[in-house]
């Protein structure tokens, strides 16, 4: 009977301890996040362009395992509320490319020499916290719109980050892209890694390096050469 009663009280004592610790961590974990959100408030009030060199790694492991790599330069601009970027594809697979994809003024484009064709989507101003996710958004500006959790330190290139997991307000943009997973250098206000899944079987890994933060961008960063043959297509 004692010997039952003991291991009740044992099991009541291992279970309050549990939910002791379970709400110690759960403050402490929104407290680090908060703190991360901060500093990214005070990096971001200070972000007015980067560059960098990038490889995106497009994945697929369902029905047929593949794996698409671009490599190029990315551009990001802000102006108080206005917001640009641009990535310069140079390398598809090992092989020279030549795309630009670009968003300005609420109209994101895509660029393809080969083809020589535009292809423009004006309704995707709800995408731009995906487009700026990690390049001078603040804080703030990443609570708006999505549901954080923060995954702690990770030390990338020599360089310390903050890990963040985060799923999308908007059901709109959680359908194409259910969760989104970023390393951040906060003293910056850039990302140096994202992975962004994008649904059953896909996801694209994304690494940025060779930053050059608020320093003057070329001239043609968020353009591209087009011509009297150049077919414009809107969507």
């Amino acid at each position: 009977m004692h010997q039952g009663r003991r291991l009740v009280i044992t099991a009541l004592i291992a279970t309050l301890l549990l939910a002791a610790r379970m709400a110690i961590a759960a403050p402490a974990d929104e407290m680090a996040k908060d703190a991360v959100l901060r500093r990214l408030d005070v990096a971001a009030a200070n972000f007015h362009s980067t560059s960098a060199d990038f490889e995106f790694d497009a994945v697929e492991t369902d029905p047929i395992p593949d794996k698409d790599v671009q490599k190029g330069t990315v551009y990001y601009e802000r102006k108080g509320n206005s917001f640009q970027m641009a990535a310069h594809i140079h390398e598809l697979n090992g092989k020279i490319a030549s795309k630009v994809y670009s968003y300005t003024r609420g109209v994101f484009n895509l660029y393809e020499k080969l083809t020589n064709q535009v292809t423009r989507f004006s309704k995707v101003s709800q995408y731009e916290s995906y487009l700026m996710l990690g390049f001078g958004a603040s804080g703030k500006d990443l609570e708006q719109k999505w549901d954080i959790k923060y995954l702690g330190p990770e030390v990338i290139d020599g360089v310390k980050t903050d890990k963040l997991e985060m799923v999308a307000k908007d059901p709109a943009v959680r359908k194409n892209i259910p969760k989104v997973t970023i390393w951040l250098d906060t003293e910056r206000a850039v990302s140096l890694k994202q992975v962004f899944e994008e649904g059953p079987g896909q996801y694209r890994v994304c690494f940025y390096f060779n930053f050059k933060t608020n320093q003057p961008l070329p001239a043609d960063a968020f353009t591209f050469k087009t011509d009297k043959q150049t077919v414009v297509v809107n969507r």
